[in-house]
């Protein structure tokens, strides 16, 4: 407040002070008028040798300040242009662009209003903040997500810069193939599957069978063993076709890779269903891009954040991390929609300014942070 005044009282001094030389400046003017012709052309000798003799002293570029351009501005409307070069001690061009720019402070108009959209309001910022520290792992658009799930329509962008903003650093972003080269038109018929390894505490290896389908990105847990065979992944095959039950006519591509456990009787399974079982290449996972981002998913929310101790332990943690991904878990490929809802939850969201009704809910253990408005 005290700087505003001081400025304030610092604008008013220039103003007195221009308005008090071009006042003076004016008397002389009209002193000037009313004096012979004799007189005024003995004063003009006068100036222009005083002015050649000064010029010759200084030797360089005489600073003019603002009232002193502004007056020269002025007096240059009186005279004719062939004469200037004679009567003013600056060049013709250099009076033009002073007359100018008087000309644009004279209408220059200020808008205090900003352009563009409002700023987003302070809850939502707060909230977004909050998600990203108590979810380090969670990104922009992740965050961009988890806020269309609780009925705030808010950019990625926007959320990247409120947390740029707050000197949040993004979060860690791992090498990947792009979606957007696998999907196809015929990305609702494909299911894909692939064995997920996991380290055990006691130094165990236990393989998870992992299903997922490319269109709705609902993911299947087909069973979990420390000593998989061909006779085992055949009867894992059997029990995800019958739980799929009338979805699997929708179907109509396998995706899998050249594991040996995937038999041909093992893809007979899905033939008898109407698929066509396609192999990828070696050493190419890319051609099953997003059954192995889903495992990566697994790592890094779930399996990289707990240590596994059994069999047991990993099919129950598994398990409900299912729950958590196919039921709450944002997909931008489904328009920041779980696989299992078809639409955003219907709320309305009108008090911006309370958002105490947010709560946060931690699943698996706590790992996983789902937030929901408070009923």
């Amino acid at each position: 407040m005290l700087r505003d005044q001081n400025g304030a009282c610092h604008h008013l001094e220039v103003c007195l002070s221009l308005v008090y030389r071009l006042v003076r400046c004016l008397f002389g003017l009209v002193a000037v008028l009313v004096r012979s012709d004799l007189s005024k052309e003995a004063e003009l000798l006068v100036l222009r040798h005083e002015n050649q003799v000064l010029r010759r002293q200084l030797g360089g570029r005489p600073r003019w300040d603002h009232a002193e351009r502004l007056w020269l501005a002025v007096l240059s409307r009186l005279i004719h242009r062939y004469r200037w070069a004679e009567v003013f001690p600056v060049a013709p061009t250099t009076i033009l662009r002073w007359h100018r720019h008087l000309v644009a402070r004279k209408w220059t108009f200020t808008d205090r209003r900003r352009p563009g959209r409002p700023c987003t309001r302070r809850p939502v910022r707060a909230l977004i903040v909050r998600m990203a520290r108590e979810n380090p792992t969670w990104g922009h658009r992740r965050i961009q997500g988890e806020l269309a799930r609780l009925g705030f329509r808010i950019a990625a962008s926007t959320v990247w810069e409120i947390l740029h903003g707050a000197g949040i650093d993004p979060a860690p972003r791992r090498a990947g193939p792009s979606w957007r080269q696998f999907l196809t038109a015929q990305a609702h018929a494909i299911i894909a599957c692939d064995f997920l390894v996991v380290g055990t505490m006691l130094l165990k290896r236990l393989y998870v069978l992992v299903f997922i389908e490319h269109g709705s990105r609902r993911l299947h847990l087909a069973g979990v063993t420390a000593h998989p065979t061909g006779a085992w992944t055949l009867q894992q095959a059997r029990n995800l076709a019958m739980d799929l039950g009338e979805r699997i006519a929708g179907l109509r591509f396998l995706i899998h890779d050249r594991d040996p456990l995937f038999t041909s009787a093992f893809r007979e399974v899905f033939e008898a269903e109407g698929l066509r079982a396609a192999t990828t290449l070696p050493r190419t996972p890319r051609m099953n891009a997003i059954c192995e981002r889903v495992i990566g998913t697994l790592r890094r929310e779930l399996l990289d954040r707990i240590l596994i101790l059994s069999e047991r332990q990993l099919t129950f943690v598994l398990r409900e991390y299912l729950i958590h991904y196919n039921g709450h878990r944002p997909h931008q490929s489904r328009h920041q929609r779980p696989p299992d809802t078809t639409t955003q939850p219907a709320c309305d969201a009108t008090d911006l300014n309370d958002l105490r009704t947010v709560r946060r809910r931690g699943v698996v253990a706590g790992m996983i942070s789902e937030y929901q408005h408070a009923s």
